[in-house]
C-alpha cells in the first residue's frame, strides 16, 4: 500500500513540474532578463503536456496560448482580451503597447498574413542585430507543438513586433 502511495505521489509531482522542465530546457527563461537572450535549438520541437496555465484564456494548444504563457514567465504579462493573432497588433496599440517592425527579446512577433487570415504570434527569444532573430512558437508545426526558428532581418517588413506598454 505504501509503495502505491509513493508511486502516485511521485507521478503527481512529476506531472506538476514537467512544464517547467520542458520550458527551462527550451528557453532557459529562469536565467533571462530584459538585457539577455536565449538561443534555442531550431530542431527542438515538443508537445506541451503541462497543466492549463492559470489566467490564460486563449485557446489551449494555439500560438496565442503559448505567447501569453511566455510573457507571463518573464513578468511582462499581456491582456487576455486580444482575440485571434490577427488582431493582436491593433489591440495592443489600443492598449498603449509599442508596436513596430523591430524585434527585441520578449517582444511578440505577429504575422498578420499567416493561417488564412487568423494570423500567428510568437515570442522573440534572441536577436542578432542586423542579421536575424529567433522565436519560440506553438501550433506552427502542429497543434500544441512548440518549436523555434530563426528568421532573417531581410524579412522584417512581414512582421509586427509588440513590445511593452508605453507609460
Amino acid at each position: 500500500m505504501r509503495s502505491v502511495w509513493l508511486v502516485t505521489a511521485f507521478l503527481i509531482m512529476l506531472l506538476m513540474i514537467m512544464p517547467a522542465i520542458a520550458l527551462a530546457s527550451l528557453t532557459n527563461l529562469g536565467a533571462l532578463n530584459s538585457t539577455t537572450s536565449s538561443y534555442l535549438d531550431n530542431k527542438n520541437v515538443f508537445i506541451y503536456t503541462g497543466p492549463l496555465i492559470k489566467g490564460d484564456y486563449y485557446a489551449f494548444g494555439n500560438c496565442t496560448y503559448w505567447v501569453y504563457y511566455l510573457r507571463k514567465e518573464i513578468n511582462q504579462p499581456i491582456p487576455t482580451t486580444w482575440g485571434n493573432a490577427i488582431s493582436w497588433a491593433v489591440n495592443a496599440q489600443k492598449g498603449n503597447y509599442l508596436v513596430n517592425n523591430i524585434p527585441s527579446f520578449g517582444a511578440i512577433m505577429q504575422d498578420p498574413n499567416a493561417y488564412g487570415g487568423l494570423g500567428h504570434v510568437a515570442f522573440v527569444t534572441n536577436v542578432n542585430p542586423g542579421v536575424n532573430f529567433t522565436i519560440s512558437e506553438m501550433n506552427r508545426v502542429g497543434f500544441d507543438e512548440v518549436d523555434s526558428r530563426t528568421i532573417s532581418f531581410t524579412q522584417l517588413s512581414k512582421y509586427n513586433f509588440i513590445h511593452d506598454q508605453i507609460n
